[in-house]
């Protein structure tokens, strides 16, 4: 299975955890997904009452430079970690 079909299984089964995940835990798989997807952040920092909207732009900007393969192989690793942890 390649990298990119294994990300798209995992990015699929992650979403089926039976517990939420932590916030933490999120933001760390947002920003690796927007990075692999996208690529480094392309927008502006949401403004100061958008706390959510900073977090993940945050967590997304922490990400910066790295490539896609890279971005798609940490998330897999966090992703199966949450899997594991949390249950389907």
């Amino acid at each position: 299975m390649s990298v990119e079909a294994e990300f798209k299984k995992v990015a699929d089964e992650v979403k089926k955890v039976k517990t939420q995940p932590t916030n933490d835990e999120l933001l760390v798989l947002y920003g690796l997904y927007k990075q692999a997807v996208v690529g480094d952040v392309n927008t502006d920092r949401p403004g100061l009452l958008d706390l959510t909207g900073k977090a993940k732009w945050d967590a997304w900007e922490s990400r910066k430079g790295m490539s896609k393969d890279e971005a798609m192989s940490t998330y897999i690793t966090h992703a199966k970690e949450i899997i594991s942890k949390y249950g389907l």
